[in-house]
């Protein structure tokens, strides 16, 4: 049995597991909080070698972060949330775990994780819309995952849908524009919003959805924030037409409170393109983790 570490660096938490390579199944997991900056990498590098210490050897590590990410020199290129810059993770880790390490985009893996083996099964033409300290996605055109080009000169991530502008009078992004859908609809924005609006600090979007049955402002918040959402997705398939929208990320758990209405809101406003179908990942908030398995396994193909 042949095991790899998979290792998501998220906005908030790092998480990582070490899984058979050929069935998935885990056999070690854990998490920390994600500290700022460059000091994430570290972080991801201490408990990967805790659960390797644990757990015995892996063959390889697959990392996946979020933001602008050269593949092939495996620098952590950008990321306004966590806030690093030009990052050499993958250097780093090998050198940490003494094993071959492939880093990716976050959203990206998690896309094709779902693509395989999630919700997205089956679909040529699909989108996966990751909704957590940011959104973003991952793209399936034709039976083929998108990838952008990736070196010195720069990198270009396709489906950075959550910096497309929806409100343009809306707060500032972290990218630096103002009402981008990540800003007004990510579930770090809903819960910033709400606290805005009413003075009191929530712990989530989770809390807002909560609150939104018997609180007025809350469901205003949330109704805003599903609102921008749909725009986000029409805008999404009048550019690509796919067959299948797949929503992951931390604010997929609300289920039918999100879903239902975001899918009666896409329906009336796409006019072009036939309507997509939509799913919650297959995979939940493991997408991410599964797919950072299937990278590093591919590293022993």
């Amino acid at each position: 049995m042949t095991h790899v570490l998979a290792v998501d660096v998220g906005g908030t938490t790092i998480k990582a597991e070490i899984a058979d390579s050929a069935s998935g199944v885990v056999v070690a997991s854990g998490s920390v909080p994600t500290p700022h900056g460059a000091a994430a990498i570290d972080a991801a590098g201490t408990l990967g070698s805790s659960l390797i210490t644990a757990s015995g050897p892996v063959a390889a590590a697959g990392v996946i972060v979020p933001g602008i990410v050269d593949r092939s020199r495996r620098i952590a290129v950008y990321s306004s949330n966590i806030g690093w810059s030009s990052v050499p993770a993958g250097e780093v880790l090998e050198a940490a775990w003494g094993v071959p390490v492939a880093l990716d985009h976050d959203v990206t893996c998690a896309g094709w994780a779902e693509w395989q083996t999630g919700a997205g099964t089956g679909f040529a033409d699909m989108a996966f819309v990751s909704i957590g300290t940011g959104i973003a996605s991952a793209l399936v055109c034709d039976g083929m995952m998108l990838r952008g080009s990736s070196g010195p000169a720069g990198s270009r991530q396709p489906g950075e849908i959550g910096h497309v502008v929806v409100r343009p009078d809306g707060p500032v992004c972290g990218c630096g524009a103002r009402g981008c859908l990540e800003a007004v609809a990510s579930a770090s924005a809903i819960a910033r919003t709400y606290a805005a609006v009413t003075g009191r600090t929530v712990g989530g979007a989770l809390d807002v959805e909560l609150a939104a049955p018997h609180d007025d402002r809350a469901r205003k918040v949330w109704d805003d924030a599903v609102s921008s959402l749909a725009d986000g997705l029409v805008v999404l398939t009048t550019l690509l037409a796919p067959s299948r929208i797949v929503i992951g990320g931390g604010l997929a758990v609300s289920g039918s409170f999100l879903m239902s209405p975001l899918e009666v809101l896409v329906r009336e406003r796409v006019c072009v393109q036939p309507v997509p179908s939509l799913a919650v990942a297959a995979h939940g908030m493991r997408a991410g983790l599964a797919g950072a398995a299937l990278l590093a396994s591919s590293l022993l193909r």
